[in-house]
């Protein structure tokens, strides 16, 4: 892998998402060797794939290059690889392009769509997780409104116009919210021979409301604008079959739609190699004490979504979402220097910042230790905390840019065909 010898201690972080590159950023020129191994060469923030989905974002602008962010760390060395196997015997992993020791391994691979063991949907549905998804997804949008203004009955242009989304935590509902902007401000502009009415978007939750994880005030306003964006709202409803045309659910609905998105949950994504009850079955997540130690290994750590530190509060470990990912990174950083110096490592301890969710134009719903609300105000808090969240100067000027333009303007200026989607 051509990484220089070193008498520092070697440290291999697997993964470039939140916990990756926030540890990365804590070991900066330190006394170590820091090699960080993707199987992509940017860092995506997650929370803004939606927007790419639904014409609001340019990729571009989401994405930030890992090795710009190390280009001023002397003793950090990126690698464009994936990793097949670790062999913790050895202190070694395997990669697609060779094998690499390490000192200290930490496992920041994220987490991958779960389909819940159906071939069927996994097959025909889109999931939304990469980059490359959320463009399919876009392409698959905009090919459906071109085939519906020529389809010969409204049966077949109602199955091109229906949009069909599963799962109603946080990325269902602001997907939901932004294709029915696409459908009350896009639609009627440029697509003079479509009418519409014709347009529906549904969106499927097994739970008994809409963002299960947030609390329930939230949950009521997301409903309200929801619904006043024209979104039909399906509780308590599971997806059993689609086939690429036909939606069958548990229940007497069943929707004929060309496009059915995948945002129903989330399961980890481990490496090969390490012993089977490191990781917790089902959740697929590995097993880590309070230092983000794998259980029974010394000397390899996971981070982020990867990672389940079980504790009276979370008994079931942290949320998967960005926090989390970013504290344990930075605390990791800290308590790996703190290792190499034999001294006492710092326990994690999560600090909830809150949670929060959009849900088009003026619209969001905040959620705060002590405070909940929703409306204008949380839209404009939403909106705050993510730009100032992006990684890199020039993308937060693009989407301050964008987002400015789009309000006013009621459009969404990145309607491009770039890579036709193709089932």
């Amino acid at each position: 892998m051509n990484i220089p010898q070193s008498n520092l201690p070697r440290i291999v972080i697997i993964g470039g998402g939140f916990a990756g590159i926030n540890l990365v950023k804590s070991l900066a020129n330190k006394n170590v060797q820091v090699v960080l191994i993707d199987k992509r060469n940017y860092h995506t923030f997650q929370p803004l794939l939606y927007q790419v989905s639904s014409s609001g974002l340019e990729p571009d602008s989401i994405a930030y290059p890992l090795r710009k962010i190390i280009k001023k760390h002397h003793t950090t060395f990126f690698r464009l690889t994936e990793v097949e196997q670790i062999l913790p015997e050895k202190n070694e992993i395997i990669t697609s392009i060779g094998h690499l020791a390490y000192d200290y391994l930490v496992l920041a691979t994220g987490t991958k769509t779960n389909y819940f063991g159906n071939k069927a949907i996994q097959s025909s549905s889109m999931p939304m997780k990469t980059v490359p998804q959320a463009l399919d997804i876009r392409s698959l949008i905009l090919q459906n409104f071109e085939k519906a203004a020529i389809a010969d009955s409204k049966s077949e242009r109602e199955a091109f116009l229906n949009f069909v989304i599963v799962g109603a935590g946080p990325t269902g509902v602001e997907l939901a919210g932004a294709i029915a902007e696409l459908k009350n401000n896009i639609l009627p502009r440029d697509y003079h021979d479509l009418d519409p009415d014709d347009m529906h978007i549904h969106l499927l939750e097994g739970a008994d409301r809409v963002l299960p994880p947030m609390s329930e005030h939230a949950s009521k306003k997301a409903t309200k604008f929801l619904n006043k964006l024209g979104v039909k709202i399906h509780c308590n409803t599971f997806v059993k079959h689609y086939d690429g045309t036909t939606v069958t659910t548990n229940s007497e609905l069943k929707l004929e739609s060309e496009t059915l998105i995948w945002a129903a949950g989330v399961t980890g994504a481990p490496v090969q190699g390490l012993n089977a009850e490191a990781i917790i079955e089902g959740a697929n997540r590995y097993k880590v004490n309070q230092f983000n130690q794998v259980e029974d290994y010394a000397n390899i750590f996971a981070v982020g979504d990867i990672a389940l530190m079980a504790s009276e509060a979370y008994p079931k470990g942290h949320p998967q979402v960005a926090q989390p990912a970013i504290q344990q990174g930075n605390l990791l950083g800290k308590n790996l220097l703190r290792l190499i110096e034999n001294k006492p490592l710092k326990p994690f301890v999560y600090k909830d910042k809150g949670s929060m969710a959009t849900i088009g134009r003026n619209k969001a719903v905040v959620d705060l230790k002590h405070y909940k609300f929703g409306g204008f105000f949380a839209w404009f808090i939403w909106m705050f905390v993510h730009l100032m969240s992006l990684v890199g100067f020039r993308n937060r000027v693009i989407v301050l840019f964008n987002w400015t333009y789009n309000y006013i303007n009621f459009d969404k200026a990145a309607r491009l065909i770039i890579r036709p989607f193709k089932k």
